[in-house]
């Protein structure tokens, strides 16, 4: 016997509200790095308002504290920004049909933990997805900007950065996001081959080219992997006994 719709419900709701809070305490790094790079609080916050993909404001952030332009900051934070687009396409379906305020609200919370708990859900439960990918986007949204306000007057006042271990902040944020997704040899090969084509470029080329470099090469990578059509059962089912 199934589990009842309330009860799919309530578990997509539980779902968003564990990843809300979990991905909101990534902001007071977001906050205090971003006032120790040079920027002030309503910079800091307008960032997190407008822009509202960590990724992309950690690597925005992660180039002005590094000493690259205000240009190529918003290249490498726009580039790393596109998935979300792509994260629109496929839930397109699901949460049809858009118009309005609702459409613009869904378009600014469709990010990694929205998508994710959304995708999470029953393909056959259209309703548990929308929940999971309106209560997590909203909700990370809420957090993520009352803590990057704390995270903000926190880096106001601790001074260097170093000292308090701040400026490792960035590549441990997107060390924690990327590290769940590599879940098999691909993505492990793709990882160690674009870090290493950063690495290779760090000590030759301005802040904030190694970045977009080893984005190009993941998506080089990516790109000739082809779809799954539907009912192909997945890598995962293949090997389960």
């Amino acid at each position: 016997m199934g589990v009842p719709v309330l009860g799919r419900l309530d578990r997509a709701r539980q779902q968003a509200v564990s990843v809300s809070v979990a991905t909101g305490a990534y902001a007071l790094s977001f906050g205090a790095l971003s006032t120790a790079a040079g920027l002030d609080l309503w910079q800091t916050l307008a960032l997190s308002l407008l822009v509202f993909s960590g990724g992309s404001q950690f690597a925005f952030v992660g180039v002005i504290g590094a000493g690259g332009t205000p240009a190529l900051a918003a290249a490498t934070s726009t580039f790393l920004g596109l998935r979300n687009g792509f994260y629109g396409v496929a839930l397109a379906p699901v949460l049809r049909p858009w118009s309005g305020a609702r459409a613009m609200w869904g378009t600014q919370i469709t990010i990694d933990e929205s998508t994710a708990v959304a995708t999470a859900q029953p393909a056959s439960d259209p309703a548990a997805r929308r929940a999971g990918f309106w209560w997590t986007g909203v909700g990370v949204y809420i957090l993520w900007n009352v803590i990057t306000v704390l995270g903000a007057l926190l880096g106001q006042r601790v001074g260097d950065p170093a000292t308090w271990g701040l400026d490792a902040a960035a590549a441990a944020a997107f060390l924690g996001l990327v590290w769940p997704r590599l879940a098999n040899r691909t993505a492990l090969i793709v990882a160690a081959t674009a870090s290493a084509v950063a690495l290779a470029l760090t000590p030759f080329t301005p802040a904030g080219v190694p970045v977009m470099v080893a984005a190009v090469v993941a998506v080089i990578a990516g790109w000739p992997t082809p779809r799954r059509r539907p009912g192909m059962p997945t890598a995962e089912a293949e090997v389960a006994p």
